[in-house]
């Protein structure tokens, strides 16, 4: 594991034994995290008594002199600390674990606990207490209300949009189903003149006979059922913004009148002589590569060219899945208000381990099966979709079968053979889950991608034979 310079989350160690309390100190230190060591328990209640626990993580022996680590504990759940707290004892006993547990532990540890286990549980428990904090922060104003999320990917999107807001120049908004591309358009409406309208139509959801009508009106008697004048959502969107999604699914003929609209500032009903001036800030959507349906014929050249002054691409949710607890924090409030449960940590830890071809729409709908099947305070993972949560009890690699002539060798050779079946076998798990990715596959075993393909010439896997389509 590398270390990593920038402190991600600040730790408590609280343990009477100094010298097993420095050790976990120097080891999170060491990946990163601020550290704070304790041996005593009296201190610690006093900052949480006055409101100033402000740590992410708690590690916390059981068996602590004076005041118990259960009682901190109970101490921390009742003034409300969004803190996630770990429990280490030398008891092995499941009486003990589960005590812990229905008071509120984030996990419970058994020492002396390997620096793995230690350092996955801990970025485990600090990514849990973001969420709980997201939850209590007040609601986000602008940008950041709609565009949710502070990966690099997102954060390039917001600054983009900030930029623009203010500007009618044409935006193409480009990203697969489900990313959010309506967002995109209305967060640069909201951060220009938010006053004005704003209309959005599906250009795919329109039968073709019906789609010259909804944009441009009609009058009276133009076809059959035209029982009177009808303005379409050009002129509703007068001095407004147009929000065309999924452009690419427009008809030729209706492309036409679009340009016309486009380049005229005008609009002519469908079955009139007349025209009528409007100002419309027109922002265009799709999921397609225009280019290649311009190359194809199924879209207009010039057409594509007068849309496509600024492009801004929506990034999927498998390429930003740390801002996935930001999004259901976000989800969670959208739906739930003020008594929006909590989430378990294992619930997390399935739905950031997905990789969501239905990105952000996918993760809502998951989300909301899970409110409508929860029960208690909150979201367990037998909440969640079947899918994914049957998938959760069955993704842990199995343990390879141990070499037969292992037990025929010295043990260093032994021990040399066991560990190369194992590793070799974690990393054709790790890339049949990231399909063949190889930046997904190294963010799942947690290395770099160099140390990465290092251990795969190693082993003589090629990541190509695992490339499929994504569940």
């Amino acid at each position: 594991m590398e270390t990593q310079h920038q402190p991600r989350a600040h730790v408590l160690v609280v343990d009477d034994d100094i010298e097993v309390a420095q050790s976990l100190g120097r080891k999170l230190a060491y990946v990163g995290y601020t550290v704070e060591v304790a041996t005593t328990s009296r201190p610690i209640v006093e900052r949480i008594q006055s409101q100033r626990a402000d740590w992410d993580v708690v590690v916390l022996d059981v068996g602590l002199p004076e005041i118990s680590g259960i009682d901190i504990l109970k101490q921390l759940r009742d003034n409300r600390s969004p803190a996630s707290v770990v429990m280490l004892s030398g008891d092995a006993s499941a009486t003990t674990a589960a005590t812990c547990l229905r008071a509120g532990a984030f996990h419970y540890l058994t020492k002396p606990c390997l620096p793995v286990e230690l350092a996955e549980t801990i970025e485990s428990a600090a990514r849990h207490t973001h969420l709980r904090r997201r939850l209590l922060r007040e609601p986000a104003t602008g940008t950041a209300a709609l565009l949710v999320g502070e990966s690099p990917a997102m954060r390039r999107l917001q600054a983009a949009v900030d930029k623009l807001a203010g500007h009618e120049v044409a935006v193409l908004i480009q990203g697969e189903s489900g990313t959010g591309k309506e967002l995109v358009a209305r967060a640069l409406h909201a951060g220009g003149l938010p006053h004005r309208p704003f209309l959005a139509i599906n250009c795919s959801a329109i039968p073709d006979t019906l789609i010259d009508t909804e944009l441009f009106g009609h009058s009276k008697g133009a076809f059959t059922g035209a029982i009177g004048d009808r303005d379409g959502m050009f002129v509703e969107a007068d001095g407004g913004v147009l929000f065309l999604d999924e452009i690419g699914d427009m008809p030729l003929h209706v492309q036409a009148r679009l340009l016309r609209v486009l380049q005229e500032g005008e609009v002519r009903p469908v079955g009139s002589s007349s025209v009528r001036k409007v100002n419309v800030h027109v922002i265009a959507a799709t999921h397609v590569n225009l280019a290649d349906a311009v190359a194809a014929g199924r879209f207009r050249e010039d057409l594509f060219y007068r849309l496509n002054v600024v492009a801004l691409r929506v990034p999927p949710l498998r390429e930003r899945l740390d801002d996935i607890p930001l999004l259901v924090a976000h989800l969670l409030r959208k739906h739930c208000a003020a008594g929006a449960p909590a989430l378990s940590p294992e619930a997390l830890d399935a739905l950031a381990g997905e990789l969501w071809p239905g990105n952000v729409r996918e993760l809502e709908n998951a989300l909301l099966h899970a409110i409508a099947f929860h029960q208690g305070d909150a979201i367990g993972i037998e909440a969640l979709p079947p899918r994914i949560s049957a998938r959760r009890r069955t993704d842990a690699p199995a343990m390879p079968a141990v070499d037969e002539r292992a037990h025929l060798l010295p043990l260093t050779e032994a021990k040399r053979l066991v560990n190369a079946t194992f590793e070799r076998a974690y990393l054709v798990n790790v890339l049949e889950r990231a399909a063949g990715s190889m930046s997904e596959a190294a963010r799942l075993a947690g290395i770099d991608r160099t140390n990465l393909r290092r251990l795969l010439k190693r082993h003589e896997i090629q990541s190509g034979a695992f490339r499929r389509t994504r569940r």
